[in-house]
């Protein structure tokens, strides 16, 4: 029985080794093929390379044991193990991976960077093998193939970007639209996330308008034409990832203007350059009438310029001048002139310092000015006329007087006057004593408008008695009221007339006080202004102009005022209307005139079929501004210090003052540097190089050319300025004289202004104790508006030492005039400065020249006078018989010149004087001796050549008796 259990047990023993051995051998066979899920989804990102599976890549395999761990260990075998995953698709940009070969664990990467711009998705197979059977992995078995759907994730790496460069939209104004125009972007991201446009933006700030998430822009309140034509707008958009678009756009909107008649194509600033002659005022204008039907037009174009000058642009020149170039006779006398040496009664009035480029002087109630005696001789008896300049406002209820001639002690009688009173002109003409005591008319009143509107006119009254004539402005008015009275008693009281107020004789004041404004207030004796002549004054130099085209001649009508500061335009066509607008030009024909600005404005009035629905056309309104005009440099040059022998000065010619005078007028132009001609070196490195200033030469009138002696007034008892006045009255030029000099005024030519000039001649007749005389001549255009530079003359009188009369001429001491020349006209700068100023030679250096050279020749006749005494003395030692006949006769003194002298000698001998002379004169100015000048071998060999040039003189000059017949 133990026998068999044990022979049991022990074939159990062996039948369970077996069996375990034939199941380790069954398990190295590969009978299973490896096990993964049909489908997969991935996601991966645009800069990741890892994909996020579901479920994830795991493979089983059937082949491998079983672990019981409990009951034994299991050795594993390679029949159960992973070995890769292979994927299966064109172009796949993604591998497999295994992790972990005995639990099958795998991985998907992508083998390069993804776009999901590019393809958002990608699909392909794959499948799973394991290891195989034996050493080499023979007989490998691969899963089925699985789907794996893998999507890419995006990147917000784009920016929106606009569909448009630009957008533009009109819209008619007053009206508010709920869209007016969209703008519309786009992103390349691929998402819808990052790829859709969350938001619209408008950048530009306070606009009328907004945008919706949409792009639809709108406006937020109703626009205007006349506020804004166009409305540029900046604008932006977001994607929902918050990018902005890379570049903003541009949306203009343009207003466009419901339907208004007005005038189109108007330009408000209209530039006028001096000199350009006639500027057209409206090159581009239409007259929109929305289609009316009409049957005519009236314009009214005014072109205000009542704050330039005197109304207008005129002429500045002195009254006196202006009446001249008129046409006006003589006998007109200038009561307002401007301030000089020779008209100094209107020095204390205030003035406008030349604002208006004209000479107006103001009246404040309290100032007034006295005519000098003489000026004026009118009679009452003769005709004569007045005129005058005159700006008045409302004023007082009391009498404001502008002229008046009145008694000059005594009484207060007023012989006549002009005045103003309760917005009317009066004047008061009383007669002097007749025959018959009866009533004569006595006061002519005028009531104006003109006279309270604080307006420039221009007031001429022709008074041949009994009738008085006004005019205004070019323009006659009858007086409305004359009243009569008696003559004035007769007297012996001298008159006085004054300007600003009245003298009152008798309580030796003045009353009745102007307020105001006056200029050119002028009296012309014996004769009445003519009609054109008054037209001439009052015209002005700028206004408007029109020149018709044929083809619309017949069809407008075209009026001017007189001044031509505004005009009419009618018709009923209004294509031939507007031709005639565009033709209406600006024209000033002033040389230099004043700049500023001249308000223009357009008035118009048409008429429809229908009156009810007429058309109203608003005004325009702009402005011409003048530029600067380019203005002239007056400059003038000569000899301006000279010397000249006593006995000229008080000869009766006398010395004349401007001998070689030049008058020159420049004016400077910036250009721009020409860059094609040759740049010099370092040019082109030097930034402040950018233009090039040139001047030229132009010609224009002088009115007044002033000579006034500086320093001490002229002394009428012996000495006097003088002129030819048959010469000035060839030129039409007239001159006046003072203490102080004198003025040479009218209207002239620079050339016959030099030529006048040329003539003036200072004669002094009591010279004795007069070394030297200084005068200042200045010239001026436009009554001062441009002023020369103070050209000042000195003269040096040379007094001699001894006033015996010599016979040789040789021996006679020359005028000394320093060798002055023309000053060079720098036309770049207009610097006239005198080439030879430091070769002027003082008034004190003057007279120690003269003593030392009238030394010098009293010298040579000693020294000839010894030499003749020592000869005759040898003589009477030879011949005592001829004694009485060899006596020294001095009445008659002559030196005679060796004629065995060679001209070369004379001449080395006349420059070696000339050299002296000249040092002499520069030893107060050896400070100015350059060093090239003083070097001491030029010095010493100068000394040298003079020790033979003289010994070589003093050989020649010995005296030589032998052709001496006694």
């Amino acid at each position: 029985m133990r026998f068999r259990r044990s022979k049991r047990l022990a074939s159990s023993v062996l039948g369970l080794v077996l069996g375990l051995f034939c199941a380790v051998e069954a398990a190295k066979v590969n009978k299973h093929k490896p096990w993964i899920e049909t489908t997969y989804h991935g996601i991966i990102s645009e800069n990741d390379d890892k994909v996020l599976l579901d479920p994830p890549l795991i493979a089983l395999d059937k082949d491998a044991p079983l672990r019981y761990a409990e009951s034994f260990e299991v050795t594993l075998t390679e029949e159960g193990e992973i070995c890769g995953f292979r994927i299966h698709g064109q172009n796949v940009p993604f591998e497999a991976v295994v992790l972990d070969k005995s639990t099958g664990e795998g991985v998907i990467r992508a083998k390069e960077k993804l776009d999901c711009e590019l393809q958002k998705e990608h699909t392909f197979t794959i499948q799973a093998y394991d290891c195989g059977e034996g050493p080499d992995g023979t007989n490998m078995k691969k899963s089925h193939k699985a789907t794996i759907h893998i999507q890419v994730n995006d990147l917000n790496e784009y920016s929106p970007v606009f569909k448009e460069k630009n957008y533009k939209a009109t819209i008619i104004e007053g009206k508010k639209y709920d869209s007016i125009l969209k703008v519309e972007a786009v992103d390349a991201d691929c998402s819808f996330q990052f790829s859709q446009i969350c938001n619209y933006e408008i950048v530009t700030p306070d606009v009328p308008f907004t945008i919706d998430k949409d792009g639809f822009i709108k406006n937020t309140e109703k626009l205007s034409y006349a506020k804004e034509r166009m409305y540029k707008l900046t604008v932006t958009a977001y994607d929902c990832g918050k990018n902005r678009a890379s570049e903003d756009v541009l949306v203009k909107i343009s207003v466009k203007p419901t339907c208004k008649p007005s005038w189109q194509g108007f330009n408000k600033r209209i530039e006028y350059e001096p000199g350009t002659g006639s500027l057209a005022l409206f090159p581009s204008v239409h007259l929109e009438t929305c289609d009316e039907p009409i049957t005519s037009i009236r314009a009214n174009i005014e072109l205000e310029t009542n704050h330039i000058g005197k109304g207008c642009d005129r002429d500045t020149y002195s009254e006196k001048s202006l009446h001249k170039l008129c046409g006006a006779s003589s006998g007109t006398v200038e009561l307002l002139p401007a301030p000089s040496t020779s008209a100094n009664w209107t020095v204390g009035l205030p003035t406008d310092n030349g604002h208006d480029s004209d000479q107006v002087f103001e009246f404040n109630g309290t100032q007034a000015i006295k005519v000098p005696d003489g000026m004026v001789s009118t009679s009452l008896k003769e005709p004569f006329t007045i005129s005058v300049w005159m700006r008045h406002g409302p004023g007082a209820h009391e009498k404001e007087t502008i002229l008046c001639n009145s008694d000059k002690t005594d009484m207060n009688r007023h012989h006549y006057s002009l005045y103003v009173h309760n917005c009317r002109l009066i004047l008061l003409l009383r007669q002097d004593p007749s025959e018959a005591e009866n009533y004569k008319p006595a006061e002519f009143h005028w009531k104006l408008d003109q006279v309270c509107d604080k307006e420039w006119h221009h007031y001429v009254l022709n008074i041949e008695f009994p009738a008085v004539t006004l005019f205004v402005d070019g323009t006659t008015f009858e007086p409305f009221l004359v009243t009569e009275d008696y003559p004035l008693h007769a007297s012996k009281i001298d008159t006085q007339l004054t300007i600003g107020a009245c003298w009152q004789g008798g309580n030796a004041r003045m009353a009745q006080f102007f307020r105001g404004n006056l200029a050119g207030l002028m009296i012309r004796s014996g004769r009445l202004e003519n009609k054109k002549v008054i037209d001439c004054l009052y015209t002005c130099k700028e206004g408007l102009d029109v020149q018709l085209p044929e083809e619309v001649a017949s069809a407008v009508k075209v009026e001017f005022n007189p001044n031509q500061s505004s005009l009419t335009v009618e018709g009923d066509d209004i294509d031939a209307f507007d031709k005639v607008m565009q033709h209406i030009s600006y024209l000033n024909s002033r040389q230099f005139p004043t700049p500023g600005i001249r308000h223009l404005r357009i008035s118009t009035t048409v008429k429809c079929f229908n009156e009810d629905s007429c058309v109203a056309v608003p005004d325009a309104e702009g402005y011409v501004m003048v530029l600067q005009p380019e203005e002239p440099k007056i400059s003038l040059s000569g000899i301006d210090h000279f010397a000249r022998s006593a006995a000229e000065f008080e000869s009766p010619e006398g010395v004349t003052l401007f001998p070689e005078l030049r008058i020159v007028s420049t004016i400077t132009r910036e250009v721009e540097a020409d860059t094609e001609s040759e740049a010099p070196a370092g040019a082109d490195d030097d930034p402040t190089v950018q233009e090039t200033v040139v001047s030229e030469e132009i010609m224009h009138n002088l009115d007044t050319c002033e000579v006034s002696a500086v320093g001490d007034e002229l002394d009428a008892e012996h000495e006097s300025l003088e002129v030819d006045m048959s010469q000035l009255q060839q030129h039409g030029l007239e001159m006046s004289s003072s203490h102080v000099g004198l003025t040479i005024s009218g209207v002239n030519t620079m050339a016959n202004y030099e030529q006048v000039l040329h003539l003036i001649r200072y004669k002094n007749w009591h010279t004795e104790a007069l070394f030297d005389r200084k005068f200042k001549l200045v010239c001026s255009e436009l009554n001062g508006r441009y002023i020369s530079n103070d050209f000042k003359v000195e003269v040096n009188v040379i007094h001699t030492a001894n006033p015996m009369e010599h016979v040789n001429n040789a021996m006679v001491q020359p005028n000394f005039i320093n060798p002055v020349h023309h000053a060079s006209v720098d036309l770049s700068g207009h610097n006239l400065v005198n080439a030879h100023q430091a070769s002027v030679v003082p008034s004190a250096a003057t007279i120690v020249i003269v003593v030392c050279v009238s030394f010098l020749v009293f010298m040579i006749i000693l020294g000839v006078f010894r030499i003749r005494a020592a000869h005759q003395r040898t003589m009477r030692d030879q011949e005592s018989g001829k004694e009485n006949e060899m006596d020294w006769d001095d009445s008659a003194l002559t030196i005679t010149v060796n004629p065995m002298e060679t001209y070369e000698d004379q001449h080395s001998s006349d420059e070696e004087e000339e050299e002296e002379e000249e040092e002499s004169e520069d030893g107060e100015e050896e400070d100015d001796i350059t060093s090239a000048e003083s070097e001491s071998s030029d010095e010493e060999e100068g000394g040298e050549q003079e020790d033979q040039q003289g010994v070589s003189r003093q050989q020649q000059l010995e005296w030589d008796d032998s052709t001496l017949t006694y």
